[in-house]
């Protein structure tokens, strides 16, 4: 065929990947002839690994390779006029998860990572030449190349249960390379697919339900699970014999090219720029895919995504992304030296001390997650009754967002109450303070509540950066406390920093860790240390960046100074963020434990008492201070700037050699667990791993300690 997108892969040899990947977990192409009510024929494949629904089919090549072969034969029946059309689904609950990350990982060239993309061309673009229609139909979870397996047929429906659509490829660090950087705009519009490809996998990953897919116009048709797979056949029938139109109001011809795609994207590239900089490759790669794809044809559109995956598999991002990738999914879940569950005591009834802003986010878990009374209480009636009402009216939110039922919320509002009388958390299991950051203060509040429970309920602090010891240190039973640091907001971030002291029970440990995974978290143990793992790191930057300030540096250039680590956000805007009344806190925590490592400044706190500190930007970058700042700052500020280089170099080499100290002192017991909570807890990018193989690579770890934290370091392929 001459307008063939998959004519150029025909004399490629495969044989390399394919001889690579003995290990894979083979997703078998099984083919059945369906009889349609009209008399017509469809060859409907079913891909099934032949596990259970935790373990999702994956498309390795010999997965490929495999479902080629069949199409191949589908094609020649065609040709023979056996049958009528094509459909391609998944065993229960799954169409595909996409590529096989652990396959894909192992490619020793880049020779190699364009082959596993120019096969994933070949064998899922011949869905659209089979000389028959093709229809999907997605009766579950499609990523990545399994929403590419869709996007090459001719039709696609979708199944309204099914648990997630989504082109996440670049929270990996790559780009959808199997035909969705191309056919994707040309099917529902550039503004749509930039959300998709793009804004989507940055804001944590986000995933699109079944309802928001056929919305987009990605599916053409959505059936209920009951009926799914009877109704997505009738429907294909339809459309076989021309009774039922397929209306996209975004078909290639009524997609305006000319204005609004070259504007789009313009604006997808200032929106990268201000929210991410510069550092993260396969943003910007993604990005220019879908600017070409406005037009030339299929097969070109094609061969730029073989060459523009194999370039970002091979590359640093990529393996640290893996690696990050990694733990989020397995250490995670298994969290290094978490006692055995059975020890954990059933937690029937929860207790919070306090009803601020804090508590009642973390009576809002409790209620959600563990559906057991949640009982909070305060120092007067009315800060109690304002926290009640506050959770009252974050239920009737959830409600009003569909997330909750009528009858669910009503029963979560009947689960929580609030108190001044402590007495009555006399039958409660597990209770966790959200009361000031005092020393003093904690042991208080802890007093007067060990009075009341039973000798063998639990006992959790909050604290952010404070010993969990010298809290418990005048508690008759400090064996039952256990440190349970959240983060900001508590509803969003997904890690729990599980401290246990030199006296912790392990029935306490054990408790927590089972209370964090019933509250949806992933919990970490660190040892007793000043600002555990992610405050301590944060102390660590955030210093860095005051130092430069003090020396004499404008604001807006230390911000810089910092991109090239990729986070989230500058040292200042995550100050203020934070709060700066929090950040002198934990800069005083760290500087008095660790006084030659890290830098405070008294005016620290005096900053702290403003109502604004800091100036910022339309897209909340931070560019200077405040006239009040600088009112405060006066007389104090040194006239000796620091470069770009030296800023950078003084934060790496410092986070570098802090890492080191804490696996020396045993916060936690490996690296990758300092990078876990990195991650988890202070969005540390997957591109750099977390912290360590950036560091690794960078030299910051050969500078500060003398070796690598990684060995060998993890990097691309080609170096």
């Amino acid at each position: 065929m001459t307008d063939s997108a998959i004519a150029q892969y025909e004399h490629v040899d495969f044989s390399p990947i394919q001889k690579a990947t003995d290990d894979e977990v083979v997703t078998h192409s099984r083919v059945r002839d369906v009889r349609l009510p009209s008399g017509r024929v469809l060859a409907l494949i079913t891909l099934d690994n032949g596990r259970d629904h935790t373990r999702p089919n994956t498309l390795g090549p010999a997965t490929l390779t495999q479902l080629g072969e069949v199409l191949s034969a589908l094609a020649a029946r065609a040709a023979a006029g056996e049958i009528d059309a094509v459909g391609i689904t998944g065993k229960q609950y799954i169409l595909a998860a996409g590529a096989d990350l652990s396959d894909i990982t192992k490619v020793g060239s880049k020779d190699d990572a364009r082959l596993v993309a120019q096969l994933g061309h070949k064998v899922l673009g011949s869905l659209s030449e089979l000389g028959v229609p093709s229809f999907a139909f997605v009766n579950g979870l499609a990523l990545g190349g399994g929403l590419e397996i869709a996007l090459n047929a001719t039709y696609r429906t979708v199944d309204a249960s099914a648990a997630a659509i989504a082109l996440p490829e670049v929270f990996l660090g790559l780009i959808p390379g199997w035909g969705g950087a191309y056919l994707l705009p040309n099917l529902i519009g550039i503004e749509n697919a930039l959300e998709v490809v793009i804004s989507n996998p940055l804001k944590q990953n986000r995933m699109l339900k079944p309802q928001q897919a056929f919305d987009l116009g990605i599916m053409d048709a959505i059936f209920p699970a009951a009926s799914y797979l009877e109704d997505s056949l009738r429907w294909a029938d339809r459309v076989l014999g021309g009774d039922q139109k397929v209306e996209r109001r975004n078909a290639p011809g009524r997609i305006e090219r000319t204005v609004k795609w070259p504007v789009a994207i313009k604006m997808a590239r200032g929106m990268l720029e201000s929210r991410i900089g510069s550092v993260p490759r396969s943003p910007y790669v993604a990005l220019d895919l879908l600017e070409q794809a406005r037009s030339g044809t299929k097969a070109e559109g094609f061969a730029r995504e073989d060459e523009a995956l194999a370039d970002l598999v091979v590359g640093d991002q990529f393996a640290a992304s893996m690696y990050a990738f990694d733990l989020v999914q397995k250490r995670a879940k298994r969290p290094v030296g978490a006692p055995d569950k059975a020890l954990a005591k059933k937690v029937t009834k929860v207790g919070i001390i306090g009803a601020g802003l804090m508590a009642s986010q973390f009576a809002l878990l409790f209620v959600r997650k563990l559906q057991v009374p949640v009982l909070i209480t305060d120092i007067d009636q009315a800060r109690v009754d304002k926290g009640v009402a506050h959770i009252h009216d974050e239920i009737g939110a959830l409600e009003a967002k569909g997330r909750l039922d009528g009858d669910t919320a009503n029963r979560l509002r009947g689960l929580v109450r609030g108190t001044t009388d402590t007495s009555e958390y006399a039958d409660c299991d597990f209770v966790i303070e959200a009361v000031f950051e005092e020393v003093g203060v904690k042991q208080q509040v802890f007093a007067g509540i060990e009075a009341v429970v039973s000798e063998d309920a639990i006992l959790a602090t909050n604290t952010s950066s404070l010993s969990v010891a010298e809290i418990g240190a005048k508690l008759a039973h400090p064996e039952r406390l256990v440190g349970f640091h959240f983060f900001n907001p508590v509803a969003v971030m997904p890690l729990i920093e599980v401290v246990r002291t030199e006296k912790t029970t392990d029935a306490a440990l054990s408790t927590a860790f089972v209370v964090a995974r019933a509250l949806g978290k992933k919990a970490v143990l660190t040892a007793d240390a000043p600002g555990f793992v992610v405050n301590r790191l944060l102390a660590k930057v955030m210093g860095e960046a005051a130092r430069a300030v003090y020396e004499g540096t404008p604001v807006g250039e230390v911000e810089k100074a910092f991109a090239p680590l990729g986070l989230p956000m500058g040292p200042f805007q995550l100050i203020d963020l934070v709060g700066w009344k929090v950040a002198a806190h934990v800069q005083d925590t760290m500087a008095s434990a660790f006084p030659e490592r890290f830098y405070a400044n008294e005016n620290f706190h005096a900053l702290a008492e403003l109502a604004e500190v800091v100036e910022k930007d339309k897209g909340g970058r931070v560019t200077g201070f405040t006239k009040a700042a600088e009112k405060v700052l006066k007389g104090h500020i040194g006239r000796s700037p620091a470069s770009a280089a030296t800023i950078l170099a003084r934060v790496q080499d410092g986070l570098a050699e802090e890492m080191h100290v804490m696996l020396d002192e045993g916060v936690v017991p490996e690296v990758e667990d300092i990078d876990l909570c990195l991650i988890l807890g202070a969005g540390w990018p997957f591109i750099d791993g977390g912290a360590s193989p950036y560091l690794d690579r960078e030299g910051a770890s050969e500078r500060a300690f003398g070796d690598t934290f990684h060995h060998p370091p993890i990097r691309g392929v080609e170096r």
